[in-house]
């Protein structure tokens, strides 16, 4: 708490206005610093809705990616199935081509299923270090506020 001298006039007036204009800078700069706490919680706000709508979009290529998956395991199982059948006709060559499709086609979707998990568990890192940053404006903005 602040105190004054006393003039034979009340409170000494330089003393009051220069009080008055410290307290007028302080809360100037205060509301400066929400003002570009706010800027700066809008902005991640945007960006945190951005990284959720590339974590939908991700998640939708995941499953598009899964289902193109089973539809090339099926194709593959159905071509292998076939080309046993034929086999059993013409040669055994024929079975080889086929086992080495359905291993190349395997292969591919188990490359494409790692790569997705490793992208997906980039995205998810990286928003989740947004969310601890929105956080951090979040409870620096109350403590401004409670102040």
């Amino acid at each position: 708490m602040r105190t004054f001298k006393i003039a034979p006039e009340g409170y000494d007036k330089s003393e009051v206005q220069a009080f008055i204009n410290e307290v007028t800078k302080e809360y100037e700069s205060m509301l400066n610093k929400l003002k570009e706490v706010d800027v700066e919680t809008s902005l991640l706000k945007h960006q945190l809705e951005d990284y959720k709508k590339m974590e939908t979009a991700l998640n939708k290529a995941v499953l598009v990616a899964e289902d193109s998956s089973n539809q090339i395991k099926k194709i593959a199982k159905e071509e292998a199935e076939q080309i046993i059948s034929n086999a059993k006709k013409n040669a055994s060559h024929i079975i080889n081509d086929a086992l080495i499709k359905a291993e190349q086609v395997e292969k591919e979707t188990d490359q494409l299923k790692r790569s997705l998990k490793i992208y997906k568990s980039r995205i998810q890192q990286a928003i989740n270090e947004q969310l601890v940053i929105v956080e951090d404006v979040d409870r620096i903005t109350d403590e401004f506020k409670d102040q």
